[in-house]
C-alpha cells in the first residue's frame, strides 16, 4: 500500500455528492471555503454518481467531476474517488434485467435500491469494467486523486440462474466428488442425497433451508463472489491505467460477508460507524464501537481508516438522536486512537431530497459555518491537524479475543442449545471489555491467524474448529501461552458435522476436561459461580450465569469456581488446567461482566503483562498507539461529568487536550513519550 506516499497525514473530510448542485456553483465555491475553515483535507466523490456520469449508455460526462477534482485540489483538498457501482441506472435495468438481483424465494427484483445487481451478470460486469476503467484513465493519474473507493458498503446475494449454475462450480471444485459432498453436508438425514452437481440449488425458505453444511458452503460461496466482483473492479481500474491504493467501505458487525477475506483483495482496510451513543452509558456503546474498531484493525494488521461518521444524528436508526456537544470529538478521537488514520463523515453536504435528506451533516439545508455542529467539526478538524504525527502508527496488542465469522455463520443457524439469543457478539465483548477496562490493546483475530504474538488469547464460543486451530491453541499454551476457552466451543468441523469422541475436540488434554451436557437456561433463569476452597486464582466472589451452561468432567483441570445451584450444583463452572509451559481456562457458564472483569484480572497479573495506567477510573478508556521512537497514550472520558484521575505527566509530555488533575465529560487528553 502507498499510505504514506499519498497521505502522510490524517485524513478529515467524508461523502460529497455535488452532482445534486451542479446547477447552482457557488454552493460548490461556498463548501470548498467552509471545508478549509473545518480543515477538512479529503473528500470521498462518486459514490452513487452513475447516472450522471453515463446517463445514456455509452455516453460519458466527467467534465463535471474533472472541474470540481481540480478545484477540490487547488485548495489543498484530496480525493477519494469512487467506482459507482453500487447503484445502477434505469437504462441498464431497463435493457438488461439480467443485471437485477433475484431473492432466495426465485423472485426477479424490480428496478431500485442499492445493490440491487447481480456479481455475475456478464453485461454487469462488462458494464462496471467500462465505466471502471474510464474513470482511470481519465482520473488515475490526477495528482488530486489519492485512493479508490470501490462501490459502496458490499452486501447481499443473488439466486439467479447465472449464479446457481457459478455455486454449482464452486461446490464441485471445493468437493471434487458427490459422495464427498453428501457426507460433508450430512445429507443422509432426512433423505436428501444429491445424486450429482447439476441438483445442487441454493438455500431458500420454499426449498432446502434445514442443510446446514449446504447454508455454511454457500454463505462462503456469497464471500468469494463478492470477492471476485471486487478484484473485477479493481482490474478494470488497473486496466486504465492507476495504480492508487484501493479500499471498500465495510459495515458495523455485518454477518454477510467473512471480512477477513476481503481484507486480502484491498490495500487498506475502511468501515463505516455509526453507534447509538447516548442509548446506554457512553462507556458501554464506546467499548461496542471499539471492538469494532479493532476488528477492522485487525485484519490486515494496518492502520484502518474511518470511512464514514455522522457529524450529527443518522436518519436511519429508531430514533434519530444528536449527539451532545463534545461527543463527535471523543467519537472521532476513539477511532484515531484505535488505528485509524482517518475520520469521515457522511455526509459533508446534507441532500436536500429523498432518503437521507435528514441524516446529518458538516453542512445542513441552512447553509451557513454558524450551527454547533459545523463548530465541533472544526474542533476535530484542528485535533487531527495536530495529531498529524500520529499516521502510520498502531496499537501492538500483547492479548487477543477470537472473532470468527465462519464460526458464527454456523453456530448461528445450529438449531441448539438456544434458538434465540446465543449471544455470541455479547459474549466476546465481555472479554474484550476486561481487558480495555485494563487499559490493554487487543487485537480480534480469526482462527487463520497466528498466535504467536501474544501472551493471552481468549476464544469465547468458537463452536467450529477449522484452519488447524486446535493445533495452534495447543503449540501456543505448550509454549508458555495463557489461554480461554468458553463454553459451546470444538463441538463441529469445518461443514458443521459434530466430532465424535469428546469435546472440545482435540484440546481435552489441553484443558483438562470434557465437555459432557450443555444446558439452555430460560430467559430470567439464573445460576451461580461460587469458588472452590482453595482455588489457585484466589478467586473470592459468587458470579451470576444466564443462558448457557456446559457440564464438564475433569481430568487434571482444577475447579476454580463450581455450580451454586440445580441438579448440577458443585460442578465445575471455571476450570484452569496446566500444559506444558503454560495454562489452559475453561469458562463454563455465561457469567455477568464483574466475573470477566476479576477473572482476567488475576491472569494479567499473573502474565506480567505491564499497564500502560494503573489506576483507570470507571467510564475512562486507555489506548495506545506508538512507533519504534514514540508511545503515544489516548485518556478518553465517556462520562458525562469531569473525572479526576492521576497521569503520568511527568513520564509523558501532553500532546493534545486539557489537563488539570481532571479530564473533562467526554474529553480526550493525548500523552506522548520517545522510546
Amino acid at each position: 500500500m502507498e499510505k504514506k506516499e499519498n497521505f502522510g497525514k490524517l485524513l478529515h473530510g467524508g461523502d460529497y455528492n455535488p452532482e445534486q448542485w451542479l446547477d447552482s456553483p457557488e454552493i460548490l465555491e461556498k463548501d470548498i471555503a467552509y471545508f478549509k475553515e473545518a480543515d477538512i483535507n479529503e473528500v470521498s466523490l462518486g459514490i452513487f454518481s452513475w447516472s450522471v456520469l453515463e446517463p445514456v449508455e455509452g455516453e460519458f460526462h466527467f467534465e463535471w467531476m474533472e472541474e470540481i477534482i481540480g478545484k477540490l485540489y487547488e485548495n489543498g483538498i484530496s480525493t477519494i474517488l469512487a467506482t459507482p457501482s453500487g447503484a445502477r441506472p434505469k437504462w441498464m435495468a431497463d435493457k438488461y434485467p439480467e443485471v437485477l438481483r433475484v431473492d432466495e424465494a426465485r423472485r426477479r427484483m424490480l428496478y431500485g435500491t442499492r445493490h440491487n445487481h447481480c456479481y455475475t451478470s456478464p453485461v454487469y460486469r462488462e458494464k462496471t469494467r467500462i465505466m471502471n476503467r474510464e474513470l482511470a484513465k481519465r482520473f488515475g493519474a490526477h495528482p488530486g486523486v489519492i485512493a479508490w473507493h470501490i462501490s459502496n458498503e458490499y452486501g447481499g446475494e443473488c439466486h439467479c440462474p447465472l449464479c446457481q449454475e457459478e455455486f454449482r462450480k464452486w461446490i464441485k471444485e471445493r468437493y471434487q466428488t458427490v459422495e464427498r459432498l453428501n457426507h460433508a453436508w450430512a445429507t443422509t438425514f432426512w433423505s436428501h442425497r444429491y445424486d450429482s452437481f447439476d441438483q445442487i440449488e441454493s438455500p431458500s425458505s420454499i426449498g432446502e433451508p434445514g442443510l446446514h453444511g449446504l447454508n455454511l458452503d454457500w454463505r462462503r460461496f456469497v464471500t468469494d463472489r463478492t470477492m471476485d466482483f471486487i478484484k473485477h473492479e479493481v482490474r478494470a481500474i488497473r486496466d486504465g491505467g492507476s495504480d492508487k491504493p484501493v479500499t471498500i467501505n465495510m459495515m458495523y458487525d455485518f454477518r454477510g460477508l467473512n471480512y477477513h477475506k476481503l481484507a486480502d483483495v484491498v490495500d487498506f482496510v475502511s468501515w463505516d460507524n455509526y453507534p447509538q451513543w447516548h442509548k446506554k452509558e457512553e462507556i458501554l456503546t464506546a467499548r461496542d464501537s471499539g471492538m469494532q474498531h479493532d476488528i477492522m484493525r485487525t485484519l490486515r494488521k494496518e492502520p484502518f481508516f474511518l470511512m464514514e461518521s455522522c457529524p450529527s444524528a443518522t436518519n436511519w436508526q429508531p430514533v434519530s438522536k444528536l449527539k451532545k456537544p463534545g461527543m463527535l470529538h471523543a467519537a472521532s478521537m476513539q477511532a484515531i486512537a484505535h488505528g485509524s488514520d482517518s475520520v469521515l463523515y457522511f455526509q459533508l453536504r446534507q441532500s436536500r431530497g429523498s432518503s437521507e435528506k435528514f441524516h446529518g451533516a458538516v453542512i445542513d439545508h441552512y447553509g451557513g459555518d454558524d450551527t454547533r455542529v459545523f463548530e465541533e467539526v472544526r474542533e476535530v478538524g484542528e485535533s487531527l491537524k495536530n495529531l498529524g504525527e500520529i499516521a502510520g502508527t498502531m496499537p501492538k496488542p500483547q492479548v487477543a479475543v477470537v472473532f470468527d465469522w465462519e464460526s458464527r455463520w454456523a453456530m448461528e443457524d445450529a438449531q441448539g442449545p438456544r434458538n434465540v439469543g446465543l449471544f455470541y457478539k455479547e459474549t466476546a465483548l465481555k472479554s474484550y471489555s476486561a481487558f480495555r477496562n485494563l487499559g490493554l490493546d487487543v487485537d480480534m483475530i480469526d482462527m487463520e491467524q497466528s498466535l504467536e504474538d501474544y501472551r493471552i488469547v481468549a476464544a469465547p464460543m468458537v463452536y467450529m474448529f477449522r484452519a488447524g486451530f486446535e493445533e495452534k491453541v495447543r503449540k501456543f499454551v505448550s509454549g508458555g501461552g495463557k489461554f480461554v476457552l468458553t463454553y459451546w466451543s470444538g463441538i463441529v468441523d469445518e461443514t458443521d458435522l459434530c466430532f465424535l469422541g469428546g469435546t472440545p475436540h482435540g484440546l481435552m488434554d489441553v484443558m483438562g476436561l470434557r465437555s459432557t451436557e450443555i444446558d439452555g437456561l430460560y430467559e430470567g433463569e439464573v445460576n451461580s459461580g461460587v469458588p472452590s476452597d482453595g482455588n489457585t486464582l484466589n478467586m473470592a466472589r459468587t458470579y451470576a450465569c444466564r443462558h448457557l451452561c456446559d457440564l464438564v468432567r475433569l481430568s487434571t483441570a482444577e475447579a476454580v469456581l463450581v455450580y451454586g445451584s440445580d441438579f448440577y450444583k458443585g460442578m465445575p463452572a471455571l476450570t484452569k488446567n496446566n500444559f506444558g509451559q503454560g495454562q489452559a481456562y475453561y469458562i463454563c457458564a455465561d457469567f455477568e461482566q464483574d466475573f470477566y472483569d476479576d477473572f482476567y484480572k488475576k491472569i494479567v497479573e499473573e502474565a506480567k503483562i505491564p499497564l500502560p495506567i494503573e489506576k483507570i477510573p470507571a467510564g475512562v478508556e486507555v489506548t495506545t498507539r506508538a512507533s519504534k521512537e514514540t508511545e503515544y497514550v489516548f485518556i478518553q472520558n465517556f462520562n458525562r461529568e469531569p473525572v479526576s484521575m492521576e497521569l503520568p505527566v511527568g513520564e509523558y509530555q501532553i500532546l493534545s487536550g486539557d489537563y488539570d488533575g481532571k479530564i473533562k465529560r467526554f474529553g480526550t487528553v493525548v500523552l506522548k513519550k520517545q522510546l
